[in-house]
């Protein structure tokens, strides 16, 4: 087994410098990379939850014109009923 060398001359720094560079230069592009694909993963998610609360809207717009629809044949008809019982009492 080689002996670790005790110095370190300007050339082995300036190896390790470069090294050293070239790893950061290669974790700083996949970061990017990963920043890119991420946005672009969160841009399709966000298309589909706005599809999917657009359509939850109409489901729930539906379902409050239904209960309107309801109630004001209830009222209706709870309207008719008392008219009808005053109607036969006179």
């Amino acid at each position: 087994m080689e002996r670790a060398r005790a110095t370190w001359t300007d050339e082995r720094l300036d190896d390790l410098s470069r090294r050293v560079d070239d790893g950061f230069n290669r974790v700083d592009q996949d970061l990017r990379s990963l920043r890119t694909e991420m946005i672009a993963r969160f841009d399709a998610q966000d298309a589909r939850f706005d599809a999917r609360i657009t359509g939850l809207e109409s489901h729930i717009d539906a379902l409050q014109r239904t209960m309107i629809q309801i109630g004001g044949g209830m009222i209706a008809a709870f309207l008719v009923t008392l008219v009808s019982v005053i109607a036969t009492r006179a």
